[in-house]
């Protein structure tokens, strides 16, 4: 690497710790960043916030960033992070004695093609894909296109979890 190059990214702010939703005060933040779901699930990049901070995300491993997490630079100031409101299909069923089997149908053929799913009350929401909701539409679901933050379920081996012995199962 060229030596300015370098220099540039010693230079740089890092943020290396997160401060979970709800453990701070989101008015100490200095700036924020506005993100998607796809955006907010890393371990480093560099980022710039809207009012100019430009930092690097310094993870020690890919962490799901969630709306309203702050994140602690090296210099002690705080950036916000916002979850940035996405195109959706919200997944819902006819009030019916047999919803709450619906939905788990529903889920599983979703799950089944290693789709991301949000879970918010009873609905389920997805980024777009025709052929899906095609699918959906035909196993009896109710589509609504939305636009809201997207927070999908990471599964259980987000937080690198695993049995003893070294295996996933």
């Amino acid at each position: 690497m060229k030596p300015e190059v370098l220099e540039h990214i010693r230079a740089a702010k890092r943020a290396l710790q997160i401060l979970r939703a709800g453990t701070w005060h989101a008015a100490d933040a200095v700036d924020r960043v506005v993100l998607d779901a796809d955006e907010r699930y890393r371990r480093r990049i560099v980022l710039t916030a809207e009012r100019g901070t430009k930092f690097l995300l310094d993870l020690a491993e890919v962490t799901a960033l969630r709306d309203g997490d702050g994140l602690v630079l090296d210099d002690g100031t705080i950036v916000a992070v916002v979850a940035k409101p996405e195109s959706l299909i919200e997944i819902a069923t006819d009030d019916c004695a047999e919803k709450a089997a619906m939905m788990a149908r529903l889920a599983w053929h979703l799950g089944n093609r290693h789709t991301e799913l949000q879970i918010v009350g009873g609905r389920l929401r997805m980024r777009p894909n025709y052929v899906l909701e095609e699918m959906l539409v035909v196993l009896g679901a109710r589509l609504t296109p939305i636009e809201a933050p997207f927070e999908p379920e990471r599964g259980a081996y987000e937080h690198g979890h695993e049995e003893e012995g070294g295996g996933r199962g």
